[in-house]
């Protein structure tokens, strides 16, 4: 459908604007698709010329686009109150949810196939049909025996329901903590006025109010804007902010509109980088360009090193399976006569080394993991990105509200002199109570002291903890400042003037522009200087004095800002350039105390073997004075201006031995935390709240926020946390590795113990006369040994591991399984002697070549394939516990309860099947002779010292054994 073609649809139904959305569920949205759009763009688009060339729009956008404002929200059947809460509902109800890409969710039925029709399962069922065939169908009058077939039965319902049981657990706790997370978005409506909604319940015909910091959450025609500036690099690539207007642009008549000629629309997924202004949704959902592109891209999730490791991983054992099982199923076939016998345990030995069962562990690990972390106030967005918040061992963080406690307290408001002056609290009362966009903590400390001493009517100065108590004529102003003046114009904050100005206009008509900031780029725009009652140019050695005053102050840990004043304004729409020839009139001075948790954190942090690097934005001297008082070393420091100076290599240098970075740009921030990642190898986090902090959560390797945090914030991270404490962020650290730990000992131990079972089957069918186990023994066995790992996920990490970063490395796993796994193939083997020269002959009465009569061949082979079955069991077990750690298992390292419960139940049950009748003979299982058991007890220990040898050795290679 066309534009123009929707546009009458709209009209004619008279419900507003609105385009059809796939899917019904309201989770998902903009944020889940911005990383693989931009992913795309910055990979495909590389330059600026190259975004125009392959972005194009539709052409019929341009109607909405040479529209002015008032006829755009007259065509969208929309007013300059909004929607009402009807029309809203009932345009959602024919339009759908305002999601991007739906979120998919496989269906009960496709759930339930994934869980019981695997490989695994589709051989047990066909050993069921054999079973049914042989010993029932084929079976004399009176002597049918389905019991087989109906332990075989049992085996599938158990398999597929674990499986079934743990994909359903695992998708529910990554919803359920999806949902702890949410993007909302101001919208106006005529019956509630503006109002923070979900991204998901925006309706075509909303009227969007935009901020700094917001996402987009639509596509919107700009009907109002001031300084309004979008960065638009998720769809173009280019990170420099675009201004939006809502002029009408020019018709492109026979040219493609591309997204630079949008001077007057605001594209969903895109963000706020400063300003405000209002919008009319046109699009929404899928129909948005970000939908469209996203529609285009590959689905599958990106992946990461731990997704690619458990990959490898699992290419290595079906590699094996693939060249094993031909040659298991060719020497069976030749050495012991039976064609099908041989396919059916060749198959089985496939379906026992192929790790059918990893991905749900794995799964069942991080979601655990993603629990345990939700209980210590740690919201995991990306599950996989657990593995990398466990391997950080650099945290790159601002300063303000992580090691400070994001309360700031407005100490001083002085004149240019350093004296105390209720009239700067009076001008910087006006600007933050008037200002539009994204109120900061200053300025919520600057309304709340002046409310406080207007309400007293004294003077506050509050030198160290003094409070004036003279009487106040400026104070006694501020109590009705706010409906004295009205606001007329504001040039909102950027992070390159690191300034805002309001302009406010009284009863009489006399104009006032009123502009804070930093106290250097204050003076630049400043030519005069208020001295008592006297205005001076402002001299050289005037602002020399000045900032020496503020470096005091800045050395006590003070933030300090300063405030100007302009007179002669002019009537028109201002901007930045408009900010010079001002008044400087003084400066205020905050204090944002550490936390009494931030130096200890900050040492749990060392101690975890993550260093702690600041990058902020504020002055080098408060931050220095900061970081002193929590133990980061800051003797090293680098600034904005030292990090432009420098090359790459020369940055990586630097940065490892800094601690602290400041007077930052947002862009310098990306940069410092890139170059410790890619020079420095490092794996980095970094952890933000604000507009700033986003490009360099992006290019971190865990991006770190806050639930309060700014949306484009909230949007960028990996990981929320719900309080903003460096304390919570150890404990996630530690969760993470927990969860790390025991996703590898489940990995390393499935992939040596897989791997020991690829030697030994492939030692019995070359040599021995018969199978050394039946295909739905060998079966059985695997199910046995995955459920006894199923407790891992719960399993007990020792300190030691915790104690430093792991990263992920797909070629150590290789070298573990190539040099653990044969140690269990050399017991197996020396069971198969004990088992065919001593055990066997002596049940049976006679070696295997003096045996002539079939039935005592046949017990023969039952004796020996129910010992291997039993030995496998136990030994199997047994390297659960030697492997889950480099000390001493059971009094060095404890493993968890559950673990020991279920391992523990596995070998009972395994070991007492054998003398169940009914059982034993469903599962072509003997009694085994007392003497077995005390070859079973030598080769326990035998396998326990060997393996606590090699494992010993293995970590002196290696440095490490997980």
């Amino acid at each position: 459908m066309t534009w123009m073609k929707h546009i009458d649809r709209i009209k004619t139904t008279g419900i507003g604007t609105g385009l059809h959305m796939a899917g019904s569920r309201v989770r998902g949205g903009i944020h889940r698709v911005i990383g693989s759009v931009s992913s795309h763009v910055r990979h495909n688009v590389s330059s600026a010329a190259a975004a125009k060339r392959t972005l194009g729009l539709d052409p019929e956008i341009a109607h909405i686009g040479c529209l002015d404002a008032a006829e755009v929200m007259d065509l969208l059947g929309t007013g300059e109150h909004g929607l009402t809460e009807q029309q809203a509902h009932r345009i959602r109800s024919v339009h759908g949810a305002n999601i991007i890409a739906p979120e998919h969710h496989d269906p009960l039925s496709a759930r339930l196939s994934r869980a019981f029709l695997t490989p695994f399962t589709l051989i047990l069922l066909a050993l069921a049909a054999i079973s049914l065939y042989t010993n029932v169908y084929l079976a004399a009058p009176g002597e049918a025996d389905p019991s087989t077939a109906i332990i075989i039965g049992v085996m599938v319902l158990i398999s597929g329901g674990i499986s079934f049981w743990q994909d359903t657990r695992g998708a529910a706790a990554a919803d359920a903590l999806k949902g702890l997370v949410s993007i909302t978005c101001r919208c106006v409506r005529e019956d509630t006025g503006a109002a923070e909604i979900p991204l998901a319940d925006v309706v075509p015909g909303d009227l969007i109010e935009l901020a700094a910091g917001d996402i987009i959450p639509a596509d919107l025609r700009i009907v109002s804007a001031k300084n309004l500036f979008l960065t638009q690099a998720a769809l173009t690539g280019e990170s420099d902010p675009v201004e939006k207007t809502p002029a009408a642009i020019e018709d492109p008549v026979g040219r493609a509109l591309v997204i630079d000629d949008c001077e007057n629309f605001a594209f969903a997924g895109t963000t706020v980088q400063s300003g405000s202004g209002t919008g009319v949704v046109v699009t929404t959902g899928a129909r948005t360009y970000l939908g469209g592109i996203a529609s285009a891209l590959d689905s599958r999730p990106t992946s990461t090193s731990f997704d690619a490791g458990v990959a490898a991983v699992s290419r290595v054992l079906v590699g094996f399976m693939l060249v094993m099982c031909p040659i298991v199923f060719v020497l069976c076939g030749l050495t012991k006569g039976d064609w099908l016998d041989a396919l059916l345990f060749s198959i089985s030995v496939a379906v026992g080394i192929t790790p059918q069962m990893l991905p749900v562990i794995v799964t069942t690990c991080l979601a655990r993991g993603a629990e345990a972390m939700r209980a210590k106030d740690v919201v995991v967005k990306e599950i996989s990105s657990i593995q990398n918040l466990g391997a950080m061992d650099v945290l790159c963080c601002d300063k303000t509200g992580t090691l400070t406690r994001d309360k700031i307290v407005l100490e001083r408001h002085l004149d240019v002199l350093g004296a105390p002056s209720d009239r700067v609290l009076r001008h910087a009362y006006l600007n933050s109570v008037f200002q539009t966009g994204l109120r900061n903590l200053m300025d919520e400390a600057i309304i709340e002291r002046a409310e406080r001493l207007a309400a007293g009517g004294r003077s506050m100065d509050a030198r160290a903890g003094e409070a004036g108590v003279r009487t106040s004529p400026e104070a006694a102003t501020i109590a009705g400042a706010r409906n004295h003046w009205r606001l007329v114009d504001e040039i909102p904050f950027d992070f390159d003037r690191r300034r805002m100005s309001v302009v406010v206009e009284d009863a009489a008509g006399k104009r006032q522009l009123i502009t804070k900031g930093a106290v250097e780029e204050m003076i630049d725009v400043c030519s005069t200087v208020e001295v008592g009652t006297e205005v001076l140019p402002l001299t050289d050695e005037q602002a020399d004095q000045i900032l020496d005053r503020v470096r005091g102050l800045n050395e006590r840990g003070m933030r300090v800002v300063g405030v100007a004043q302009r007179n002669d304004v002019p009537a028109r729409d201002l901007t930045a350039d408009d900010e010079h020839d001002m008044t400087l009139i003084g400066y205020l001075a905050f204090l944002d105390p550490p936390k009494e948790s931030a130096k200890a954190a900050v040492k749990e942090l060392d101690d975890l073997g993550v260093a702690v690097k600041v990058l902020t934005g504020d002055n080098a001297a408060v931050a220095a004075t900061v970081c002193e008082q929590v133990g980061i070393d800051a003797r090293n420091m680098l600034t904005g201006a030292d990090v432009d100076l420098l090359s790459d290599d020369e940055l990586a240098e630097r940065a490892e031995r800094a601690g602290l970075f400041a007077k930052l740009s947002p862009l310098q921030k990306a940069r410092i935390v890139e170059v410790l990642r890619t020079h420095g190898k490092h794996t980095v986090g970094f952890m933000g709240d604000g507009i700033n902090d986003a490009a360099a959560m992006r290019a971190s390797d865990c991006g770190i926020s806050v639930d309060t945090a700014v949306d484009v914030a909230k949007e960028s991270a990996d990981i929320i946390l719900l309080k903003k404490d460096l304390t919570v962020l150890a404990h996630g650290i530690v969760e993470g590795r927990r969860t790390y730990g025991n996703t590898i000992k489940y990995i390393k131990t499935t992939a040596s113990s897989n791997f020991g079972n690829v030697l030994s089957v492939l030692v019995a069918a070359a040599f021995l006369p018969f199978l050394p186990m039946s295909a739905l023994q060998l079966l059985l066995l695997g199910m046995a040994y995955t459920v006894s790992c199923a407790a891992l996920p719960w399993d007990r990490v020792d300190e030691s591991f915790l104690a430093r970063p792991r990263t992920w490395d797909a070629r150590g796993i290789v070298s573990f399984m190539l040099k653990i796994g044969p140690v269990s193939s050399i017991f197996d083997i020396l069971t198969f002697a004990a088992m065919f020269w001593v055990v066997c002959p002596l049940v049976v009465g006679a070696p295997w070549d003096a045996l002539t009569d079939p039935a005592q061949r046949a017990l023969f082979a039952l004796v020996f394939q129910t010992g291997w079955f039993v030995e496998s069991m136990w030994t199997q077990t047994l390297v659960i516990h030697l492997l889950r750690t480099e000390r001493l298992p059971f009094v060095q390292s404890k493993p968890a309860a559950s673990l020991t419960a279920l391992t523990v139940l596995g070998v009972g049950l395994v070991t007492a099947m054998p003398y169940v009748p009914g059982v034993n003979a469903a599962l072509d299982l003997v009694p085994l002779p007392g003497a077995f058991f005390g070859v079973l007890a030598v080769m326990m220990i035998g396998y326990l010292l060997l393996t606590s040898i090699a494992k010993a050795l293995y970590v002196r290679a290696h440095g490490e054994l997980l």
